[in-house]
């Protein structure tokens, strides 16, 4: 299948969940069509979550390969305020990290439930916070595409789209608008995006 979006930017973690039950070595590798899967579209939030994600564990983790299921993250927000739930969900789909919903565990061990926690009415150092459970390391991780505009058009093209008065002229100038900035939040790899800091135990 061809892939929707530059493979370049990926990230790989070990899951020994995965390897005992049989996935493989329990190595996976994500890319960016991963989240857009997820996600069901891709846009500069969920390309957001990624960046984030990639930069807080190449922080967290430096040359060593991170561990899914032993990645806990807390998010200063309520579940369901504004993008807080799509971004989450790519976060979970890396990590592992999920909330009282998730993986309870087998013999005690590889549970992922409650490795995410929401502490919404909260003011962290940062909105979210990636740690390694094993030595409670911790980071700060903040995402900012304002340096990324987006073509000027593309709000009115959208209004025009949303009350069916767009013809497919401009359904293709919103679409490419659209995606030429993804690929350039992409592009541009969290350089200017995405803020990562240590945060002291």
């Amino acid at each position: 299948m061809t892939s929707m979006f530059p493979q370049d930017l990926s990230i790989t973690l070990y899951d020994p969940l995965a390897e005992l039950l049989g996935a493989g070595d329990g190595r996976f590798s994500y890319t960016f069509d991963d989240a857009a899967k997820l996600s069901g579209h891709a846009c500069p939030t969920v390309a957001g979550a990624f960046l984030m994600t990639v930069c807080a564990l190449r922080e967290l983790y430096g040359e060593e390969t991170p561990q899914r299921g032993d990645i806990a993250i807390t998010i200063h927000d309520a579940q369901d305020q504004g993008v807080t739930g799509p971004i989450t969900q790519v976060f979970t789909l890396l990590t592992g990290a999920a909330a009282d919903n998730g993986f309870h565990g087998l013999g005690g061990r590889f549970a992922r439930s409650g490795l995410m926690k929401f502490l919404p009415g909260t003011q962290g150092l940062a909105p979210f916070v990636f740690e390694r459970r094993d030595s409670g390391e911790k980071v700060g991780v903040n995402y900012d595409p304002s340096s990324i505009p987006a073509d000027p058009a593309m709000g009115s093209n959208l209004q025009l789209l949303m009350q069916g008065s767009g013809d497919q002229a401009v359904q293709q100038a919103f679409t490419a608008a659209w995606r030429d900035r993804v690929l350039a939040i992409l592009a541009d790899a969290g350089n200017t995006t995405v803020s990562v800091f240590p945060i002291e135990q």
